[in-house]
């Protein structure tokens, strides 16, 4: 029955290659900083469950969700009791929830505010709240009269409301073109701090600002407390920081970071098409010489987007082979003529490497149009995540 659970493709997490970018990730960081690795958008699509159990074997203890639903998947994990940080939604039920379980989260508004002051006093035991200030990024912050109100809170009621953090949010932190506009936060965070600081008796237990950009482009931004994504996952914020990166030494440098990532599939079947017919749906594809088709088990109801439609690459027996005619919902089919030998059950590799061959996220994402973030989070957490060394 086991293997009915299976699905058809599965993504495969290596261990290792984690292990390795968390190294560098904490190479870099200003001395005394904590780490908090940011598991938002189930892990960025490795996911929640396997990636935490990763990060926890490798020493980490400090996590970061947008959603207490999120949240609550992470103290699901095995293993020693994370300190969990909600940075974006959660409702009065979850935040009771969040209060009784010690579980901090972003206060960003009057009515949030407010909840966790009525809810700290009702439940008995104190709302550890993160106070996130508005800078310039225009989304969520408190602005000047909000912040007041939150302080003289908790001046006057640290019984209901403890003061666990202040922060913000970096518009762009990843592109010389916002450099100004990064610039111009950064001062004004670091006077809202100050003011803040001196205008309540609690003091906050971290000031935090820095995203995976912020944190290898503006180590000013690193204050105590760093929330880290995407690099950590192998992947820099954009090519730019990547190139930053590079050229900071005279020598050569390599990628210090490792893939954690592989999606993979089988060959589920194989066809011989004449020459003259189309491939697929439609017209998209004519083959103009017999042709080998492999048909492979992943399609757009799978994360593997449809304008990949005679765009797209994958490996099989450790050729580079193309994606011909429209993706389907639940199919691709692939040009295998140059392949001597291919039987179904094939191994198909979607995103990494086979041989001395890869498919990489970035070459991924360019045939596709999506960025590494929107590519990794589009990948359905019912695929099957399998935890390598």
């Amino acid at each position: 029955m086991t293997a009915l659970h299976h699905t058809t493709s599965f993504i495969e997490l290596s261990q290792e290659a984690l292990a390795a970018n968390l190294a560098f990730i904490r190479s870099r960081l200003t001395t005394g900083a904590t780490f908090y690795s940011v598991v938002k958008g189930n892990a960025y699509g490795h996911g929640i469950k396997e990636f935490v159990t990763m990060a926890k074997s490798c020493g980490v203890g400090h996590f970061a969700v947008f959603s207490a639903d999120e949240a609550w998947h992470v103290a699901q994990v095995d293993g020693p009791r994370p300190e969990i940080m909600i940075m974006g939604m959660i409702d009065e039920a979850q935040m009771t929830w969040a209060i009784e379980e010690g579980h901090s989260f972003f206060v960003f508004n009057r009515e949030r505010l407010k909840q966790a002051f009525d809810l700290g006093k009702r439940i008995g035991k104190p709302a550890r709240i993160h106070l996130e200030v508005e800078t310039g990024m225009n989304r969520t912050g408190l602005d000047d009269a909000a912040l007041q109100e939150a302080l003289q809170l908790l001046n006057t009621h640290p019984e209901a409301l403890q003061w666990e953090g202040i922060c913000t949010h970096l518009a762009g932190a990843e592109s010389i073109g916002n450099y100004v506009r990064i610039k111009k936060q950064h001062i004004q965070f670091q006077k809202t701090v100050k003011f803040a600081k001196a205008n309540c008796q609690q003091q906050p237990a971290s000031i935090h600002e820095a995203c995976s950009a912020a944190m290898m482009r503006y180590p000013k931004t690193h204050w105590d407390l760093v929330r880290i994504g995407i690099l950590q996952y192998g992947f820099f914020p954009n090519r730019e920081t990547f190139i930053e990166y590079i050229t900071q030494s005279e020598e050569p440098i390599a990628d210090p970071l490792r893939r954690i990532i592989s999606w993979k599939s089988r060959v589920m079947d194989t066809k011989m098409v004449p020459a003259g017919e189309f491939v697929g749906y439609g017209s998209s594809y004519l083959a103009n010489a017999p042709i080998k088709v492999a048909q492979i088990p992943v399609g757009y109801g799978h994360g593997y987007s449809r304008n990949l439609s005679n765009q797209g690459r994958v490996l099989i027996r450790g050729h580079r082979v193309n994606v011909i005619g429209m993706v389907n919902m639940n199919m691709i089919q692939v040009d295998v003529s140059e392949i001597p030998e291919i039987f179904v059950g094939d191994e198909v590799v979607l995103i990494g490497r086979q041989g001395d061959q890869e498919i990489s996220v970035s070459s991924f994402s360019e045939y596709s149009d999506q960025i590494n973030y929107e590519l990794l989070t589009r990948l359905p957490q019912a695929i099957e995540r399998r935890i390598i060394t």
